[in-house]
């Protein structure tokens, strides 16, 4: 990966016009929820309803199997599969590692010794790494303690998540080093709506990092 540019996902993507808003900022990850308990939750029609283009389409799964993953992928036109929920190795595996972004909740872990020893259980089996907030599970709107993370060298590149918006972009950045950052309910006016002008000011809180 070409550590020189940081990586923006912008997920829970419910309307063409916000994939058009992220497109246009710059954005190089777009992703789609098909979890049902989610506000931001899509079915895989709507997601391939919603058009893209120069970004990859990632879709965010909690309880489906391996088969159902990749048929969602195949419908919706999807490039990743970010996996939230319990998924082992061998699910991965069975997704195929080139495609998957597996989640993991440091808070989980009494340590970040711990949390590494849970990454390295993944190895070869993820593209990317992603570190989120919460500890049952993502879209809790608040954030990691980014300095906790500043050391961390997961088995893949890694992405940061949980909370961030324009007001605490730059100070995340500057605490850890991430490869990229995935940006949902810091950029939103309600659930699954996005506000062009919070994402006009996330982008520009994260330029100098890019």
């Amino acid at each position: 990966m070409d550590r020189k540019k940081l990586l923006v996902k912008v997920c829970g993507m419910t309307r063409q016009q916000d994939a058009d808003a992220g497109m246009e900022l710059g954005a190089d990850l777009l992703g789609f929820i098909f979890h049902e308990p989610s506000p931001r939750n899509v079915t895989p029609e709507q997601a391939a309803a919603i058009a893209t283009r120069g970004v990859l389409r990632v879709g965010v799964f909690v309880r489906q199997s391996p088969d159902e993953v990749r048929q969602i992928m195949a419908t919706a036109r999807l490039d990743l599969a970010q996996l939230a929920g319990n998924q082992d190795p061998d699910f991965c595996r069975a997704v195929g590692p080139e495609q998957v972004v597996r989640v993991f909740f440091p808070e989980r872990h009494a340590s970040i010794a711990n949390l590494e020893a849970e990454l390295l259980r993944f190895a070869g089996c993820m593209r990317y790494a992603l570190l989120d907030a919460g500890s049952s599970g993502g879209g809790t709107g608040r954030s990691l303690p980014f300095a906790s993370l500043a050391d961390i060298q997961p088995p893949a590149p890694w992405l940061l998540a949980g909370g961030l918006s324009a007001a605490n972009l730059a100070e995340a950045l500057s605490q850890c080093s991430p490869a990229g950052v995935d940006i949902n309910s810091g950029v939103e006016s309600a659930p699954g709506l996005k506000d062009r002008a919070k994402l006009e000011a996330a982008f520009a809180a994260v330029a100098s990092f890019r």
